[in-house]
C-alpha cells in the first residue's frame, strides 16, 4: 500500500519503527490553531492572487473553521499514521469538503508551513510570558513600596556586609527582571517576519503574495531569503536563551526566599498556599514553591542546549533533526510560565518578619563601613587609615563578644583619639540606612522614589 501523504514515489507505508520515530502529531498538534491561521491566511491570498477559485477557497476556510471547532471541542480524531498537526488537518478537511481540500498545499510545503506555525506559537508565547514579568516586577515593586524603611542585612559571600531595607532588596529583582522583560521583547521583534511562501527551500512558482499573507498574521514582513526562513530556528532558540536568563533570576530569588523562610534566618512567612509539610515531621513547614521554581531552572537550560546542539551541524536547508525543536521548545518555555506564576503568588502571599531582620541587620558589625565613612567625613582622615582605624574596632569588639556600638567612647578614643560621642549617630541601621542617599542606594526616601516610579511605569504597561 502506497503512502498517500508522499504520493506515487513509495510503493510502501512505513515501517512500525519509522512510524513511531517519524510522528510529532503526539506533541506539535499544541500548533492547531497556528496552523489554522496560517491556511486560512494562505489560501485567502491563492484566492485574491487567482491561483485558487473564492468558491474552493471559501470551501476551505469553513472546513478549517469547522475543524477549529472540533479541536477545541474534543471531538477531533488525532492520527500517528498522518504524522504531524498539518496532515491532521488537511486529512480531516478532504473529509469534510473533498477535493477542494488538496488546492490548500498549492505554493507552499510543510518546511514553510511548520517554520510559520512555530513563529506563531513563539511569538503568542513570548506575549504571555512578557506579561508575566510585568506582573511578578508589579508585585514586586508593591511590595518593596509597603516595606521600603524596613531594615534588614544586606550580603556579600552570604555574610553580613551592610545593612539594606527590605524594600530595596526587591528592587534589585525588578530591575533583573526588567532586563528580561526587555530581552523578550527584542526577540519577539527580531522573528516577527513570516516564512509563509518560501516553501520548501526555494521559494514557488506561482504569483503569490508574501506580503499580504505576513500582513494577515500580523507580522512585520516576510522573510527576505527562502532557504533562511525554513531553517531558521534562531527564534525559538533566542526564546529560550531569554527564558534562561529569566529562570536564572528566578532561581535567585527563589533561593533567597528558601534561606530566608528557614528557622535560622526567620526572615518571611510563607503561606499554607505556598508551602507544604512533611510526613514524618509535624513541625516542617516547607518552601516546596520555591525549590520547585529553583529546579525548573535546569529543565529551561537543557531545553535551550539541546536546541543549540540540535542545530551546530545541519547544512541548509530543512533537516529532519529540526522536528525535535516543538517537545524541547514546549517544555522550557511552558517551565518558565509555571514558574513566573509560581514567584508571582509567592511574592504577593510572603510577609517579612520585620524584627527579625532588623536584628540580623545589626549583628555582624555591619555598620563598620559606616564608621568608616564618619571618620572620612568628620575628622578628615584618609579612607586607607580609616578603614585601619575600624578595623582595630571591630576587632576589639570581637575580642569582648559585643556589638559595635556597645565599644565604649572611651575604649574607641584609644584607637582614636579624635573621636567623638558623634560616632553613635552612624552606628545604628536605621540611621545607617537613612544616609545611604546616593541615587540606587537603599535610603528609605530612595526606594519609595524607585518603587513608585516603577509602578507607575508598570500601569502604563498594562493599559497599552
Amino acid at each position: 500500500m502506497s503512502n498517500r501523504m508522499w504520493g506515487g514515489r513509495f510503493a510502501e507505508g512505513p515501517d512500525a519503527i519509522m512510524e513511531e520515530i517519524n510522528a510529532s502529531i503526539d506533541y506539535d498538534r499544541k500548533l492547531y490553531k497556528q496552523d489554522i491561521d496560517g491556511s486560512k491566511a494562505h489560501v485567502r491570498m491563492l484566492a485574491d492572487r487567482q491561483i485558487v477559485t473564492s468558491d474552493d477557497a471559501d470551501k476551505i476556510v469553513q472546513g478549517l473553521d469547522t475543524i477549529l471547532s472540533e479541536i477545541e471541542g474534543g471531538d477531533f480524531k488525532f492520527s500517528r499514521a498522518l504524522e504531524d498537526i498539518h496532515m491532521n488537518v488537511e486529512a480531516r478537511l478532504a473529509e469534510l469538503i473533498g477535493p477542494a481540500a488538496g488546492r490548500l498545499h498549492t505554493a507552499r510545503s510543510r518546511n514553510d508551513q511548520v517554520a510559520t506555525d512555530f513563529r506563531l506559537w513563539v511569538r503568542d508565547t513570548l506575549d504571555t510570558l512578557d506579561e508575566q514579568l510585568t506582573d511578578l516586577m508589579q508585585a514586586l515593586a508593591e511590595k518593596a513600596e509597603a516595606h521600603a524603611g524596613d531594615v534588614m542585612p544586606g550580603f556579600t559571600h552570604l555574610q553580613s556586609a551592610q545593612p539594606v531595607t527590605f524594600g530595596h532588596h526587591l528592587l534589585a529583582y525588578v530591575e533583573m527582571f526588567a532586563r528580561d522583560r526587555g530581552r523578550v521583547r527584542d526577540a519577539r521583534k527580531r522573528m516577527n517576519e513570516c516564512p509563509l511562501g518560501s516553501a520548501a527551500l526555494a521559494g514557488t512558482s506561482f504569483p503569490i503574495d508574501r506580503k499580504m499573507t505576513a500582513e494577515a498574521l500580523g507580522f512585520d514582513r516576510p522573510t527576505a531569503n527562502s532557504l533562511d526562513a525554513v531553517s531558521d530556528r534562531d527564534f525559538v532558540i533566542e526564546a529560550l536563551s531569554a527564558s534562561s536568563l529569566v529562570a536564572m533570576h528566578l532561581s535567585r530569588l527563589a533561593e533567597e526566599i528558601v534561606i530566608w523562610c528557614s528557622a535560622q534566618f526567620g526572615f518571611v512567612k510563607l503561606s499554607d498556599k505556598f508551602s507544604t509539610g512533611s510526613s514524618i515531621m509535624p513541625q516542617k513547614k516547607n518552601p516546596d514553591a520555591a525549590e520547585l521554581v529553583r529546579a525548573k531552572t535546569g529543565r529551561i537550560y537543557g531545553s535551550l542546549q539541546a536546541l543549540l546542539v540540535m542545530m551546530k551541524g545541519l547544512p541548509l536547508a530543512y533537516s529532519k533533526d529540526m522536528q525535535e525543536d516543538k517537545e524541547q521548545a514546549f517544555d522550557g518555555l511552558a517551565s518558565t510560565s509555571l514558574a513566573l506564576a509560581a514567584m508571582t503568588g509567592m511574592v504577593k502571599d510572603l510577609e517579612p518578619v520585620t524584627k527579625a531582620m532588623k536584628k540580623a541587620a545589626g549583628s555582624g558589625y555591619s555598620t563598620a563601613t559606616d564608621l568608616a565613612d564618619w571618620l572620612v567625613r568628620v575628622l578628615g582622615l584618609p579612607f586607607r587609615d580609616a578603614h585601619h582605624v575600624t578595623g582595630k574596632i571591630v576587632g576589639l569588639a570581637v575580642e569582648k563578644g559585643v556589638e559595635l556600638h556597645k565599644v565604649s567612647l572611651e575604649e574607641m578614643q584609644e584607637v582614636e583619639p579624635k573621636i567623638t560621642q558623634d560616632i553613635f549617630t552612624v552606628l545604628s541601621v536605621d540611621k545607617s540606612v537613612r544616609s545611604r542617599t546616593s541615587y540606587g542606594g537603599t535610603s528609605p526616601v530612595n526606594v519609595r522614589k524607585q518603587a513608585r516610579k516603577w509602578l507607575k511605569e508598570l500601569e502604563k504597561a498594562n493599559k497599552a
